[in-house]
C-alpha cells in the first residue's frame, strides 16, 4: 500500500504559549492537544501532581490547568517526569506506519478519550477510544471520524433519591481541538442531505498519537438552530434528531474525507450509526455510470461492520415517513424509485411495512461481520439468521495503559519489564506475573483500596468505607438487563455478608428516557440511605471516565450480573482483572472466554432460559453463595487471594487487551481481502 502516512499532512496548529514561557511548557501544550498520553498511567498521575486543586475544578483538563498556572509550582522531579512523558510520545510518532495495510476509516457515534473530552455515553465509547489507541501503538494507516457532541451525553445530578440529568456545553476553545482548515486556510465545511435542503457540517480534529479523530459539528452558519441542534446531545432527542445524526455520521464522514483528501480505501462501521455510508458508495457508484446492481455490488469491498448489541430492540430501526423526509430528495437526485434505500436495510427487501434496520444495512454492505465476544458471535448468527452473511467474532479487549493504577503499573514495570511489548496472547510472558510474590500483589492491592476509599470519602464529604474491608465494585448504565440492584434481592442475606465486612461501591447512569432503569437506581440510592448500611453501601454520582477508572482498578472484587446471554462483551471487567482484582460474574460476554475457576468467579449457569423471573431468582441464589463461600473466604486468605490476582493478570492481560483485539481486526478485517469474494 502506498497511502501516505497521516502524520506528513498539515496540521493547524493551537496557539502556543510564547514569550518567556521555557521549552517543556511549549512541549507540553503541544502533548495537551494529543490524547496519545491518555494510554500512559504515569501522564495520569503526572497531571493532578502538578496543581490537584485546580485539576479537580478544571474538569481534569490538562490544557485548561497549564493556561492558567504554567508550570508555577512544578517540582524539579516533576519536571523530569514530564520531560520523559515528551520524550516517550516523540517516539511514538517517530514509529513507522505499516504499509501493509489499507488506510482504513473507522467511524463510530461516541469516543470515550478522557473525561475533559465527554462526548461518550459508556461501553461503546470506551471500546472506540482504546481502539485508536492501539491503532495508533501500532502504527495502523487509520483515521477517525465522529461527532462533536457540544453538550455530550448528560451530567448525572441527584435529587431527592432520583436522577436528573443536566447538559453542560462543551466549550471548543477550552478542549484539545483544532478547528479543520480547507486549503484556503477558512474552517473546512461539508453538505449532506437534509429534506429538500442540506446540513452543513464543520469539522474538529485531535489526534492519538498518529491517528488523527475528527470530529463533526452542526452548530455553525448557515444552519438553523433545529439543525445546530443535531450534534447537540449524543443519543438525545426524537427520532427524526436521531436518524439526522446518522446521517451526519454516515454521509459527512466520507465526504469529508474526501475534502481533506484522506479517502480511505477500508471503512469500518463501529456499529449500525454508521451504516449510510454505504449508501455513500453506492451513490459513487452510480456516479461513476454503474448501474444500481452493479453499484451496490460495488459496495462491500470497501467495508466492513462490528456489531455489540446481542438484543433486537438495541439495533436502530426507521420507517419510511422518517427516511423518505429525511434522504428522499437526495435518493431521487441519484435516480432511485422509492424504497431503494429501505430495501438495503430490510431483511425482508418489498416489504413495505418493515422499517430500515441500520445494521442490516451495515452488514448488507459489508464484506466481513463480526461480533465481539465468542458468545456473543454464536447470538448475533442466530438473530440474524435470515439474512446470508457469515459472522465471526473478535472478542474486545482494553487498552492496558489506560486502565493501570499507577500502583498496578509500578508492580508490572518492576516484575515484568518490557510488558508493554508483550500484549498480543503470549502467555508465557505473562506467566510470570505468578512469580509475583504475594505480599508485592497484596500491598498494591491495599493501596488502590485505600487510594478509593480516600477519594470516596473526598467525594461524598463524609467517612465511609473501612479502607481495609472487602470492596465490591458496580459500576456501568443502569439498563434493566444489566440487574444493578440483582445484590439487594434479599435484604436479609446481604445484610449477613455486610456483617462479615463486606462493602459495596456502586456509580452508574440511567439514560433519561429508561424509566425501568431509573427505577432500579433510585432503589440502589434508597438503599445507600438506609441509617444501617450507609457507611458500607455507597453511590458516586456523575460517572464518568475517571470513576471508571478509580473503581475498575481499586476495588477488590468486580460484580457483573446481566442477564444472560444480553451482554455482549463488557469491558469493565477485563480493567479489573488487568490490575489484579478478581471478577464475580454472570457467563456472559467475554467472562465464559475468560473464567478458568482460578481466576475469578462465576455466577449462575452457563444455560439459557425462558424464563426471566426464575433467571433473576437463581442467580441471586448463587450471587450469594458465592460471596458467603467463596469470596469473603479468599479475601481473609492472603495467600489464596496473592494467587489468584496473579492468575487474573496472567490469563487475562495478554488475551483481553486492544492490542491484541487490533491485531485481529488488522488480520481478519482489514487486511486486503483475497481475490474470490467471501462467503455472503
Amino acid at each position: 500500500m502506498n497511502h501516505p502516512p497521516d502524520r506528513a499532512l498539515p496540521r493547524a496548529e493551537a496557539p502556543r504559549p510564547s514569550g518567556e514561557a521555557d521549552a517543556l511548557l511549549r512541549d507540553l501544550h503541544d502533548l495537551t492537544h494529543d490524547l496519545w498520553w491518555t494510554g500512559r498511567p504515569e501522564a495520569h498521575a503526572l497531571w493532578p501532581a502538578l496543581d490537584p486543586v485546580l485539576w479537580e475544578s478544571l474538569q481534569h483538563n490538562p490544557l485548561a490547568m497549564l493556561r492558567e498556572v504554567g508550570l508555577t509550582g512544578a517540582t524539579p522531579a516533576w519536571r523530569a517526569a514530564a520531560a520523559d512523558l515528551v520524550a516517550a510520545w516523540r517516539a511514538a510518532l517517530a514509529r513507522p506506519i505499516r504499509a501493509d495495510l489499507p488506510r482504513v476509516a473507522y467511524l463510530c457515534m461516541e469516543y470515550g478519550l478522557h473525561e475533559s473530552l465527554p462526548i461518550y455515553s459508556g461501553g461503546l465509547g470506551m471500546l472506540a477510544g482504546d481502539h485508536l489507541r492501539s491503532a495508533a501503538d501500532h502504527g495502523l494507516p487509520l483515521v477517525a471520524v465522529g461527532v462533536f457532541w457540544r453538550e455530550g451525553y448528560f451530567r448525572q445530578v441527584l435529587h431527592d433519591g432520583r436522577q436528573a440529568a443536566a447538559y453542560c456545553v462543551n466549550d471548543p476553545a477550552r478542549l484539545p481541538l483544532r478547528r479543520v482548515r480547507g486549503a484556503d486556510e477558512r474552517p473546512l465545511k461539508i453538505e449532506v442531505p437534509h429534506g429538500e435542503g442540506v446540513l452543513t457540517l464543520g469539522a474538529w480534529e485531535v489526534p492519538v498519537g498518529p491517528v488523527r479523530l475528527f470530529l463533526l459539528d452542526a452548530d455553525i452558519e448557515p444552519n438553523t438552530p433545529a439543525q445546530r441542534a443535531v450534534t447537540a446531545r449524543l443519543y438525545g432527542g426524537d427520532p427524526a434528531t436521531r436518524l439526522m445524526q446518522e446521517v451526519a455520521l454516515g454521509l459527512g464522514a466520507p465526504r469529508l474525507l474526501r475534502a481533506l483528501q484522506l479517502a480511505p480505501e477500508l471503512y469500518h462501521m463501529n456499529e449500525g450509526h454508521a451504516a449510510f455510508v454505504t449508501l455513500d458508495g453506492l451513490a459513487a457508484g452510480l456516479e461513476a455510470g454503474l448501474s444500481e446492481a452493479a453499484a451496490w455490488a460495488a459496495v462491500p469491498a470497501k467495508h466492513v461492520f462490528t456489531t455489540h448489541t446481542p438484543v433486537p430492540a438495541g439495533h436502530d430501526r426507521f420507517g419510511w415517513d422518517l427516511i423518505d423526509p429525511a434522504l428522499g430528495a437526495w435518493r431521487a437526485g441519484l435516480g432511485l424509485k422509492p424504497g431503494a434505500f429501505m430495501d438495503r436495510g430490510r431483511e425482508r427487501p418489498g416489504d413495505v411495512d418493515e422499517p430500515l434496520c441500520m445494521t442490516v444495512l451495515g452488514m448488507n454492505g459489508s464484506r466481513a461481520i463480526n461480533a465481539v465476544s465468542a458468545l456473543h458471535g454464536e447470538v448475533t448468527r442466530e438473530m440474524w439468521r435470515k439474512l446470508p452473511h457469515k459472522v465471526q467474532h473478535i472478542t474486545n479487549g482494553v487498552h492496558a495503559g489506560a486502565w493501570l493504577a499507577p500502583e498496578t503499573a509500578a508492580l508490572w514495570d518492576r516484575w515484568l519489564p518490557g510488558w508493554r511489548d508483550h500484549l498480543d496472547g503470549d502467555l508465557a510472558f505473562w506467566s510470570g506475573a505468578e512469580q509475583i510474590p504475594a505480599e508485592e500483589l497484596l500491598r498494591a492491592r491495599d493501596a488502590r483500596r485505600a487510594r478509593l476509599v480516600a477519594e470516596v470519602r473526598r467525594r461524598l464529604g463524609r467517612e465511609v468505607l473501612d479502607p481495609k474491608a472487602l470492596t465490591i465494585g458496580f459500576a456501568r448504565r443502569f439498563a434493566p438487563y444489566k440487574r444493578g440492584d440483582l445484590i439487594l434481592r434479599d435484604p436479609e442475606r446481604l445484610r449477613a455478608l455486610l456483617d462479615r465486612g463486606m462493602q459495596l461501591v456502586f456509580a452508574g447512569k440511567a439514560h433519561p428516557a429508561d424509566q425501568p432503569g431509573q427505577q432500579i437506581l433510585a432503589r440502589i440510592l434508597a438503599v445507600a440511605r438506609g441509617r444501617s448500611v450507609r457507611d458500607q453501601i455507597v453511590f458516586l454520582p456523575d460517572y464518568d471516565m475517571a470513576t471508571g477508572r478509580l473503581l475498575t482498578s481499586c476495588c477488590d472484587v468486580w460484580l457483573n450480573t446481566p442477564q444472560r446471554p444480553r451482554e455482549a462483551s463488557g469491558t469493565s471487567g477485563q480493567k479489573a482483572a488487568l490490575n489484579g482484582n478478581l471478577n464475580l460474574s454472570i457467563l456472559d460476554g467475554w467472562w465464559p472466554e475468560a473464567h478458568d475457576g482460578t481466576n475469578g468467579w462465576a455466577i449462575g449457569e452457563e444455560r439459557s432460559w425462558d424464563d426471566t423471573a426464575a433467571q433473576d431468582a437463581a442467580d441471586a441464589e448463587s450471587l450469594y453463595d458465592q460471596l458467603c463461600d467463596e469470596v469473603i473466604p479468599a479475601f481473609a486468605d492472603g495467600a489464596r487471594w496473592a494467587r489468584m490476582s496473579a492468575r487474573a493478570m496472567a490469563t487475562c492481560a495478554p488475551r483481553f487487551n486492544t492490542h491484541r483485539m487490533v491485531a485481529d481486526y488488522a488480520r481478519d478485517l482489514y487486511a486486503p481481502a483475497p481475490a474470490e469474494a467471501p462467503a455472503r
